[in-house]
């Protein structure tokens, strides 16, 4: 730091990573201005409910895909290949796809197919297997898992209203996407999905501070106060008001 002006010890590094310590850490009002968690649900969950200190809830990412009726599916396969596959074990990683059920038929089996070659696992519903029987039976607590590994889960759902209570229940409020050539449901789906990025024809994996122009990512924000979705180093600045006058009185 003092090669470039900044004084020593602008920059730290804490070697307890303990429960006890991380207690300790988020509750140091007065010293610390803000704390942002990075890491798994637990911790992320253990600093929201303890902290004293302001803090900004990242990172979980239940995230899904839903591939509409009007979808095109060539685009719809390899979107959520590069999803699932590319980067397992990051938070914009697809962990559900729910598929209209009118085009189920033609495009789980064929889904089923590409992602095998990558060895990922597919469990999904009762529909989905019938569709293609490689797909092994999702537990009720899939649709709840960020499995950050090459696990995926598969629905099929009526329309876009199951589609979207579905992420409504069971989403993290991270990132949601949409696969469709109707603007009707891409405006439909982008105005009643609540989460930080909601993308159309396009891969989660983009969520990223990086992707966005925002220059190292400091983290997913998944909350709406302040910040919210992929921050960079603007995201923690605040406003200081400085008031000129000449003698005025209110």
């Amino acid at each position: 730091g003092e090669g470039v002006g900044l004084p020593l010890g602008l920059i730290q590094l804490l070697s307890d990573t303990s429960r006890e310590g991380v207690l300790e850490l988020v509750q140091m009002n007065g010293i610390l201005d803000l704390v942002i968690p990075r890491g798994g649900a637990s911790l992320i969950q253990t600093v929201v409910t303890h902290a004293t200190v302001p803090c900004i809830e990242t990172g979980v990412g239940n995230c899904h895909i839903f591939v509409d009726e009007t979808a095109n599916v060539e685009m719809a396969l390899a979107i959520i290949e590069n999803a699932k596959v590319q980067r397992p074990s990051v938070c914009n990683s697809v962990e559900t796809v729910l598929i209209h059920d009118s085009i189920a038929p033609t495009v789980i089996p064929a889904l089923v197919e590409r992602l095998n070659q990558y060895g990922v696992e597919c469990r999904g519903c009762e529909v989905s297997i019938a569709c293609d029987s490689r797909i092994e039976s999702a537990t009720p607590a899939d649709w709840d898992t960020e499995y950050l590994d090459l696990i995926i889960a598969i629905r099929v759902v009526p329309d876009l209203d199951a589609a979207v209570a579905h992420i409504e229940e069971h989403g993290t409020r991270h990132s949601e996407a949409i696969i469709t050539t109707s603007l009707e449901s891409a405006q439909l789906f982008v105005s009643r999905v609540d989460a930080a990025a909601v993308l159309v024809n396009a891969s989660t994996r983009f969520v990223d501070g990086g992707e966005f122009g925002f220059g190292a990512e400091i983290g997913i924000s998944t909350q709406k106060t302040h910040a919210r979705g992929p921050m960079g180093l603007t995201a923690l600045t605040s406003v200081k008001y400085v008031v000129m006058g000449n003698g005025q009185c209110r």
